[in-house]
């Protein structure tokens, strides 16, 4: 029997976004729409982490380590990791969820106005959104996941492969096909809580060194001046009390 080769796999148009798009994406995000709040949260979350939709949706309470400001992320191929975060989205994390009716550990965290659990209907609604009106958006058909190649190209430029990997939750390589270093260099969780520490400019528990006297330089979303919100998506109305966050060993 004849072997039908495989199509070739085109190369990913995503790219990271500049802070003026991010800028004008976030405005027609919070601007607009029926729960302002919740986009607001969501961008954030997807900005900060780098995770993947399905980690945001798969979310839940007892995924929150408040303590050591840590969500466990749930993606593809059932990989599962421990991702810092700040302060203020942890914060932002456990609002949301209270407000909108979250209770058991298994809950989950970001909901609808109505407390019913988050889908991928939201994300497309707000793409589709800020498509409408953000020419660029629509054009290169921006989503969720042009957000994790923006933080993930800041980490790489500013901390190295090794922690862009360790942050985006990639496997490590298992050959040496990109030169034999790559097997052997490995990021810790407090160098990746390290590079959160710079890329959000809060202080993280975990992180290996203090923050630097210096602000860092305006080149992610994040470092744009007026980019310090309130906690984001603490707002909204729920249908009653959630229990807290589990810590980890």
């Amino acid at each position: 029997m004849k072997r039908v080769p495989r199509p070739v796999k085109g190369r990913s148009r995503r790219h990271a976004l500049s802070p003026e798009l991010y800028e004008e994406i976030r405005r027609a995000a919070t601007g607009s729409g029926d729960d302002r709040a919740l986009d607001a949260l969501l961008l954030r979350f997807h900005l900060e982490t780098a995770a993947r939709t399905g980690g945001a949706l798969a979310l839940r309470l007892g995924d929150l380590d408040p303590q050591q400001c840590l969500v466990l992320l749930r993606e593809k191929a059932s990989t599962q990791r421990w991702q810092p975060v700040s302060p203020r989205l942890m914060r932002a994390l456990q609002a949301h969820a209270h407000a909108r009716g979250a209770r058991e550990e298994s809950s989950r965290v970001l909901r609808d106005r109505d407390g019913s659990p988050l889908t991928k209907k939201r994300y497309e609604t707000l793409w589709g959104r800020i498509g409408r009106q953000v020419d660029s958006v629509r054009t290169l058909g921006v989503s969720a996941h042009w957000l994790r190649h923006t933080t993930l190209t800041w980490v790489e430029r500013n901390f190295g492969i090794a922690v862009a990997r360790a942050f985006a939750g990639h496997a490590e390589p298992s050959s040496n096909r990109q030169g034999v270093t790559h097997v052997y260099v490995k990021a810790s969780m407090g160098e990746v809580a390290t590079a959160l520490q710079a890329l959000t400019w809060e202080p993280h528990p975990l992180a290996l060194e203090p923050l630097p006297p210096a602000a860092p330089a305006g080149t992610h979303p994040l470092h744009t001046p007026g980019q310090e919100p309130d906690d984001p998506g603490s707002g909204g109305s729920g249908p009653g009390p959630a229990a807290g966050g589990r810590r980890t060993g």
